[in-house]
């Protein structure tokens, strides 16, 4: 994979008064096909350029099946995308004439980077226009590496403004200390450092990433640093030597995936992440755990709770997950829609978190949508239990 050079490009729109409406877009990255997956929804049409096995019969009788590229136009009907490949299929109905296939029947559209696609939708919401001057927008991009490690284990990930991937997973076995002799050890542990150096040559271009992060328990990524420079130095490795000072050393839990999140919370890494989409999620969702710790009536969870808060202009922060706009269900969607809506009518700030980031996969687990208060309501709780309390009198009657 490279790490995004440029942004998806917008090549037309056309949006009309009652917000029906196409884009043309084509994209150029992987991250490009995460916001497209985002954007599609079952019930729009999609135009695209695609390949289709037909069948032809000859005048003596004889069928001969070929691959055909063509260009068809399918009503979304299933949605399947692999964020690890960027492999984005849409199945459908086909709804455009072709003299080479039956209008009616069913085709799996697979979009490709470096082509057009152009989506059409009867309702262009607030959110989609949003994702689509986000993918498009040059100035949103800032791309970080990192490494997190323990010995024998390490996670090499790169983390895009909504995408958090690991673009390798390392394990190497590390033989333990024996008393008298440490050399297995740090033999195992060498050829584990080089494991870990080869994979950043592989899948780190440093002419985009803003920071490379080492982050392990102990000493682990003190040692790899030390590796990784004495080798570049002795091989004259030139991506390492000039792009030295874009490395940070962080402490971290463990060599998982999953201790990336208290990394990007270090307050030297978001110093140098302020800008980033993805550092304001972080620290928000910091946010609403210490809310909800030190004051609970300030601090919602839940589409109950939180839409509560929202119809009394309590919200201050709305935390939402992009899962939630890819619901199929399009009333689900609206409200979600509306809510945003009367938040930022009133001045609140909406965050749409990623369910690719760490932090997306955290909310997810909160119900994918919290809320941060300008002032407490206690009652909201005690409306809830008032109303269980009712629920258990009807049932016992």
């Amino acid at each position: 994979m490279r790490i995004r050079y440029d942004t998806m490009k917008l090549i037309k729109k056309g949006i009309e008064r009652d917000r029906s409406g196409f884009v043309i877009l084509y994209p150029e990255e992987l991250e490009d096909m995460w916001h497209v997956y985002n954007l599609i929804s079952i019930g729009d049409q999609l135009k695209a350029t695609t390949i289709r096995r037909v069948q032809n019969e000859s005048s003596t009788g004889t069928v001969e099946s070929q691959r055909v590229r063509l260009t068809l136009t399918i009503t979304v009907e299933n949605i399947d995308f692999d964020p690890q490949g960027g492999l984005l299929r849409i199945r459908g109905r086909i709804i455009s004439e072709n003299k080479y296939v039956k209008m009616g029947t069913y085709h799996t559209i697979e979009l490709e980077l470096n082509r057009n696609f152009t989506l059409l939708k009867p309702e262009w919401d607030i959110i989609a226009l949003e994702r689509v001057n986000e993918a498009c927008d040059v100035t949103k991009q800032a791309d970080v590496a990192a490494v997190v490690l323990q010995e024998g284990l390490a996670n090499v990930c790169l983390v895009t403004q909504n995408m958090t991937i690991v673009r390798q997973r390392i394990e190497h076995p590390i033989p333990r200390k024996r008393k008298g002799s440490v050399t297995n050890y740090e033999k195992g542990l060498q050829k584990f450092f080089d494991q870990v150096m080869q994979s950043i040559l592989r899948h780190i271009n440093f002419e985009i990433v803003k920071v490379v992060i080492l982050a392990s328990p102990g000493f682990v990524k003190d040692q790899c640093f030390e590796y990784i420079f004495a080798e570049a130095t002795k091989q004259d490795i030139r991506q390492f030597i000039e792009n030295k000072s874009k490395f940070v050393l962080i402490h971290c839990s463990s060599g998982h995936k999953h201790a990336l999140q208290e990394v990007l919370q270090d307050p030297s890494i978001q110093k140098q992440l302020s800008d980033t989409k993805y550092s304001q999620e972080v620290l928000t969702l910091d946010q609403f755990f210490k809310m909800l710790n030190d004051e609970p009536d300030r601090a919602y969870y839940g589409w109950d709770h939180v839409r509560k808060a929202g119809e009394r202009g309590a919200i201050r922060t709305l935390l939402l997950s992009d899962e939630l706009f890819r619901s199929a269900d399009i009333s689900t969607r609206k409200k979600y829609i509306e809510l945003v809506e009367s938040v930022r009518a009133i001045g609140g700030k909406v965050l749409i978190f990623s369910s690719l980031h760490v932090s997306g996969e955290q909310l997810n687990q909160l119900t994918g949508v919290a809320a941060i208060l300008n002032f407490p309501l206690p009652e909201i709780e005690e409306e809830e239990e008032e109303e269980n309390e009712q629920e258990t009198v009807v049932e016992t009657t």
